[in-house]
């Protein structure tokens, strides 16, 4: 293309800088869709309703492509959502806490990628829903963990959707 004067200049350079200013816009959007934040007093879990302030243990997010979030109170209902077959929706993000660094009856903050956690099933410690899956950074911190309240390590990878049933069969309490 060959410019001829300063209005055809400024007219290509503007819309040059019009399209990469629009295509920012665009991916901040959706990055910031994908960014894991911290729930409010009022935020409530998709599946049960139940306020996630009020219970302690560590908590998951999904965030979706359009902004919207689905809160979880426990680790279990988010993992159970993810590896559902039905869960083909555009998740954009998938989080939850680690727990080396959030406060067990108060946990905020600390989000770390579901996929990439480590979780531990079978200890003492009780969520929101009773027996949960403790969520970690770090493979270390979940055998420190493991070693103090009981329980098996896994990676993401390693969780099979009989570890997450939400009828209490898998965690072995039928109370829920």
């Amino acid at each position: 293309m060959r410019i001829r004067n300063a209005r055809q200049w400024w007219g290509f350079w503007g819309t040059v800088l019009f399209s990469v200013g629009l295509l920012t816009a665009c991916s901040s959007d959706s990055a910031s869709n994908a960014a894991p934040k911290d729930f409010s007093e009022g935020d409530a879990c998709v599946l049960d309703g139940m306020y996630l302030a009020d219970f302690p243990g560590p908590k998951g997010q999904l965030r979706y492509a359009d902004g919207r979030v689905d809160w979880f109170c426990d680790t279990v209902e988010l993992l159970h959502t993810l590896l559902a077959p039905e869960s083909v929706e555009s998740i954009t993000g998938a989080f939850v806490q680690d727990m080396a660094k959030a406060d067990w009856e108060r946990p905020r903050g600390h989000w770390i990628d579901a996929r990439s956690a480590f979780y531990v099933f079978g200890s003492s410690r009780l969520g929101s829903m009773g027996p949960t899956a403790v969520s970690f950074a770090h493979r270390a911190d979940a055998e420190v963990f493991a070693r103090n309240y009981g329980g098996t390590v896994k990676t993401f990878a390693e969780v099979t959707a009989e570890d997450v049933r939400l009828d209490g069969a898998a965690l072995h309490d039928d109370k829920m």
